[in-house]
């Protein structure tokens, strides 16, 4: 490993998408991919694995962070164990699923499909922050009005509170909203994801060893599905029974329906899909529908982050078993993308604490998912041209015929 004016770019360029990817909640592999590829100089497969590399240092250092908060309107965790619960088992086995498409799909495909998915979502997400700004901005005048009729120091607080109810507004108290890490972390929740990671890397590692479209490889395939859909199942019906809440919405989302929790999991399975197709963590996918869902976006971004670092640090072990990556760069941009994401995530809080205004999260993931659909559009349209100019073969592959 040299250092010369490519690393020194590409660390600039990979400190500011883990920052902006870990506010967000989305991890930043749409900066990081084509960093690696256009600048480093990787090739397609190594810019992956390295990119994963990435996303798991900056979803470790995330987590690490956020684990010491507290949610910013109610007396519980950050980090939303009940809706992780939900969605990630589902986020796993549509990993999987999009990553044998992946495999099938043309890159032109895949380009259209992430250009449109990706545009979609930060026009959308952009909406919603608007929204919030507008309703911060009522909250503000709001509370300045009771604090001008009563001005009175015993009001004051009662006021701040008031102003504090709405679950997506923001929080001028944020930094008293700090608890011990292990006072944080529920441990029977967390031992069930924990799980579930491990029984699919096992089933992942094992197929590694097998004939492609043997049946031992369909056999281990079909494993994923029991592991995730019981946890999930479980979680499920806990859920509906009403022994189980999502409770970072407050008292709004204590009584879900069979067809609301379905229509979780289906979308918890597309996140996945989205995510291995594309080479990305789900966050792109699970950080916008936390946030219309209801979800408040630091609970948003700290939720969707938990879940992706279960995928992408799957990923990492698989992808270094296979020697997909050299050790040196991933150690060195794992640091980057760790500190970056440490540091982003504490001057974000100090804006939001400064300004009052939540809302910033809502933004940076949509600045973040528009830039990603920029440059990995960018990617995908010259290997097109490219295919093209060479008349290559640009329709489906036969996963059956492929290593």
């Amino acid at each position: 490993m040299k250092f010369d004016w490519r690393i020194i770019v590409g660390s600039m360029v990979g400190f500011l998408g883990a920052a902006l990817g870990s506010v967000g909640g989305v991890g930043g592999g749409g900066i990081f991919v084509p960093m690696l590829a256009l600048i480093i100089g990787f090739d397609p497969k190594s810019s992956t694995a390295i990119s994963k590399c990435m996303i798991m240092g900056a979803a470790g250092s995330t987590v690490y962070y956020n684990l010491r908060l507290r949610h910013p309107t109610l007396d519980i965790p950050l980090i939303d164990y009940d809706l992780a619960l939900l969605f990630q088992p589902m986020l796993m086995l549509g990993i999987s699923i999009g990553v044998a498409f992946n495999v099938m799909f043309a890159d032109w495909m895949v380009t259209v499909l992430l250009i449109i998915l990706f545009i979609g979502t930060s026009t959308k997400a952009l909406f919603k922050g608007i929204e919030t700004w507008k309703k911060e901005t009522m909250l503000k005048k709001e509370a300045a009005k009771a604090l001008e009729a009563e001005p009175k120091p015993g009001d004051d607080d009662s006021a701040e509170s008031e102003y504090k109810r709405l679950p997506s507004g923001p929080t001028n108290n944020i930094h008293d909203e700090e608890a011990p890490i292990l006072q944080n972390i529920y441990w029977k929740e967390s031992l069930l994801l924990v799980y579930v990671w491990v029984a699919f890397l096992i089933v992942q590692i094992v197929k590694t060893y097998t004939k492609t479209c043997s049946i031992e490889y369909w056999v281990l395939n079909t494993l994923q599905v029991p592991i995730a859909v019981s946890v999930t199942l479980f979680e499920a019906i806990c859920i509906s029974k009403g022994t189980r809440v999502i409770a970072s919405k407050g008292k709004e989302f204590t009584n879900w329906k069979i067809h609301q929790i379905c229509l979780c999991c289906a979308c918890g399975i597309i996140a996945g899909i989205v995510g291995g197709l594309l080479g990305l963590g789900g966050g792109f996918i699970l950080g916008p529908l936390f946030l219309e869902l209801g979800i408040p976006p630091q609970v948003a971004s700290a939720t969707s982050t938990f879940a992706m670092f279960f995928s992408s640090s799957m990923s990492v072990v698989q992808y270094y078993l296979l020697d997909r990556f050299p050790v040196p760069y991933a150690s060195y941009f794992v640091m980057v993308a760790t500190f970056a994401a440490f540091a982003g995530q504490h001057v974000v809080r100090r804006i939001i604490a400064i300004l009052g205004r939540a809302s910033i999260i809502i933004f940076i993931l949509a600045l973040t998912i528009f830039i990603s659909a920029i440059s990995l559009g960018g990617v995908g349209i010259e290997k097109m041209i490219e295919k093209m100019e060479n008349q290559e073969y640009m329709g489906f592959e036969d996963l059956c015929k492929l290593s």
